[in-house]
């Protein structure tokens, strides 16, 4: 998960520190210590650490802490504060321009997903109903172009090439005119990058950003690169002036350091996070909520926006009616377990859930083989077995084992927590509907 490290350290540190009750200036001073070593650790840029640690100490040695009856709380409830005025506070959305279409110039270093997360960037706008267009502006990579062609059809997005020796600017400008004569409202330039920043390179974007004016140019950096990522900002942000970061690689454990750095050095936002290998796993970066999933607070509002953007709308509708009605089966179990798939890996959904203990979740193998096996006993029953699963006897048992290559022990597991599942959403069936009455008014 991302920025597990520093997460664990921080809540070793608070866990400590709950214990202690009433705190002096001297523990808080301490404490402060441990925070600058496990930020430092965590690869977060020098300066950086040196002005958090300063205001974290200020806020933190005053009467609001010292006098509190719940010091540790109010400990970490600034902690939270400053983690997210470092890394901007707010969510920085794209800024769409004035007269179509809105050109994105995608730019960084080789290597840092920039083909990737321009194919990211076009289908989290398309499932925003816009109309993205992916523009092949890398012409020295081997098989760049081809690349984004496959990107370009794996997300269903029109991607826009010219002949062999078209130089990249020209291509920019002719997909530019291509995209308003066409009718997409925002382009998402794919340019070449180096293994380091060279004069040739800058000189490359410079002109393709005076050819099209980009309304922006995003930097896409690799996460696991911790402070580096900043020092590539910077020289990027001085010869182009680049108007936000996207942060590739979140899904490792990264150092984090790039994230609570970039910011505040370069004062430019990080807009956009890449969370998995997936084309959908792409997610705003919100300030906030990050802070708090680095301090193990969960993220709930991030869990329902995955949730929205996930569950079929008729289908959540149909399935609460059933539960409510006792009518739930083998059926309705597929379908959500489908559902809940579209969200993504189960271990990033509990991580999101506030309360769950971080520690105790590396430790739970959660296994999609498993789910797969489920889905397959599942399937191997007949419609009548999956609508009444008390039918399904020993021999029933045998045959649904043998179809989905299990044990007869596994399917014996899968009824009985069906079972306790069907119980539990009776006792939901029989409390009072005011809710639910209300919702389909």
């Amino acid at each position: 998960m991302a920025f597990e490290s520093l997460s664990e350290k921080l809540g070793a540190i608070f866990k400590k520190l709950k214990g202690r009750g009433k705190l002096t200036e001297s523990d808080v001073k301490e404490v402060m210590r441990e925070i600058k070593l496990a930020l430092l650790s965590a690869d977060v840029n020098y300066a950086v650490v040196k002005d958090f640690i300063a205001g974290l100490t200020q806020r933190a040695t005053g009467a609001e802490v010292l006098e509190s009856l719940t010091p540790a709380q109010q400990v970490i409830k600034i902690v939270d504060e400053e983690l997210t005025s470092f890394m901007g506070s707010e969510n920085d959305r794209i800024k769409f321009a004035s007269s179509l279409p809105t050109v994105v110039m995608l730019c960084g270093l080789q290597g840092a997903g920039k083909t990737t997360h321009a194919a990211k960037l076009a289908l989290y706008f398309k499932n925003l109903h816009r109309r993205p267009l992916l523009v092949a502006c890398d012409i020295y990579r081997p098989a760049a172009v081809l690349q984004l062609q496959v990107l370009g059809e794996k997300t269903g997005v029109p991607v826009f090439t010219q002949p062999e020796g078209t130089s990249p600017v020209d291509i920019a400008k002719r997909a530019v005119s291509h995209a308003r004569d066409n009718g997409n409202d925002i382009v998402f330039l794919d340019t070449a990058g180096r293994l380091h920043i060279d004069e040739v390179l800058m000189d490359e974007l410079k002109n393709i950003k005076a050819a099209v004016s980009p309304s922006e140019i995003l930097l896409t950096v690799d996460a696991m690169t911790g402070q580096d990522a900043v020092n590539v900002a910077k020289a990027f942000d001085e010869a182009l002036g680049i108007t936000g970061v996207i942060l590739t690689k979140t899904d490792g454990d990264t150092r984090a350091g790039a994230a609570l750095s970039v910011k505040y050095i370069t004062g430019k936002p990080i807009k956009f996070m890449g969370t998995g290998e997936k084309l959908g796993d792409l997610e705003p970066f919100h300030p906030d909520r990050i802070a708090k999933r680095i301090l193990g607070m969960g993220d709930v509002l991030t869990l329902i926006e995955k949730a929205e953007q996930s569950f079929d709308d008729k289908k959540a509708a149909e399935l609460e009616e059933k539960i409510l009605a006792n009518k739930f089966d083998f059926d309705d179990y597929l379908d959500s377990m489908a559902q809940i798939k579209k969200m993504g890996p189960l271990d990033k959904i509990l991580g999101m859930v506030p309360g769950i203990d971080k520690n105790a979740l590396k430790n739970v193998q959660i296994d999609d083989k498993q789910i797969a096996r489920t889905e397959a006993m599942i399937k191997s029953m007949t419609r009548r077995e999956r609508q009444n699963p008390e039918i399904i006897n020993p021999s029933r048992k045998r045959r649904i084992a043998a179809g989905s290559g299990n044990r007869v022990e596994d399917v014996n597991r899968l009824l009985k927590g069906f079972e306790q599942m069907q119980a539990m959403m009776k006792k939901m069936g029989r409390v009072p509907n005011r809710v639910h009455k209300k919702k389909r008014k």
